[in-house]
């Protein structure tokens, strides 16, 4: 879903670069394992409480991201030559 392409990519190149190798694994499980894309965006808008099986450090960096406290125009995805550099 669009939402969630938009908001998990910008996630991703903010903060990739920085996980651990655990975060990162957490981050994929996340993006890999639930079979509904609407239920990772609620839990990342806090509209539904998260699963403990998924409630973890990457969770909380995400909902923080959700927030948008410096209210960016997060209207499309980026651009992938980030992931090039």
């Amino acid at each position: 879903m669009l939402e969630n392409c938009i908001l998990l990519s910008l996630f991703a190149k903010e903060n990739l670069n920085h996980m651990s190798e655990q975060q990162l694994n957490l981050y994929d499980r996340l993006i890999n394992e639930p079979s509904n894309d609407w239920d990772i965006y609620y839990w990342a808008t806090e509209a539904k409480p998260t699963p403990a099986e998924f409630e973890n450090d990457v969770m909380a960096m995400l909902r923080e991201f959700a927030k948008n406290k410096k209210r960016e125009q997060r209207l499309r995805q980026p651009d992938l030559e980030y992931l090039f550099e």
